[in-house]
C-alpha cells in the first residue's frame, strides 16, 4: 500500500465519520428532544457527548494532519485556492462545533437534573436547544462544501 492511499483513505475515513458523527448526533438529539422526556433526553444526551469526544474530536485532530500530509505527497501547493478555501471552512465549522459540545453537555446537565426531580426541561434546556440547532446549519454546510471542494478541486483565483 502506498503512502498516498493510506492519507488519502484516512482523509476520506475521517471526512466520513465527521459528516456521518455530525449528522447522527443532530439525528438522535432531534429525536429524543421531540419526546419531551427528560430521562430520554438525559440518555441520548450521555451518549451524544461520549460519541462527539470519541469519534468528532478524533477525526477533527486526523483532518488536518492527514490533509496537510497528503497535499505535500501528492504536491499541491497549501496556497491553491480549493485548499485554502477547504482550511477556513475547516476553521468556520470548528468556531461553529466547539460551543455545541459545551452546548451538548450542558443540556445533558439540565435534563439529568430535570429528570432526577421528576420535572419537565426547563426553559434554559429549551432556550439551548433551539441555539444547538442553529448552530448546526453553518458547521453543516460548511461540511458539504468541504466535501466538495475535496472532490473536485476547482480552479479557484484567491489571491493574485
Amino acid at each position: 500500500m502506498s503512502l498516498y492511499f493510506l492519507l488519502k483513505f484516512l482523509h476520506v475515513v475521517g471526512a466520513a465519520v465527521l459528516l456521518g458523527t455530525g449528522a447522527g448526533i443532530a439525528f438522535f438529539m432531534l429525536m429524543a428532544h421531540r419526546t419531551g422526556d427528560p430521562k430520554v433526553v438525559a440518555a441520548t444526551a450521555r451518549v451524544v457527548v461520549i460519541a462527539d469526544f470519541l469519534f468528532t474530536t478524533t477525526a477533527v485532530i486526523a483532518q488536518p494532519v492527514t490533509g496537510l500530509s497528503l497535499a505535500h505527497v501528492v504536491g499541491y501547493r497549501l496556497t491553491e485556492g480549493w485548499i485554502v478555501l477547504s482550511i477556513g471552512l475547516y476553521l468556520w465549522t470548528g468556531a461553529w462545533w466547539l460551543p455545541v459540545v459545551w452546548m451538548q453537555a450542558r443540556m445533558r446537565r439540565l435534563a439529568e437534573a430535570a429528570a432526577q426531580a421528576g420535572e419537565p426541561l426547563p426553559a434554559a434546556y429549551h432556550q439551548l436547544f433551539r441555539l444547538w440547532f442553529a448552530f448546526g446549519f453553518p458547521a453543516f454546510a460548511a461540511v458539504i462544501a468541504i466535501f466538495w471542494l475535496m472532490i473536485s478541486r476547482p480552479q479557484i483565483q484567491l489571491l493574485s
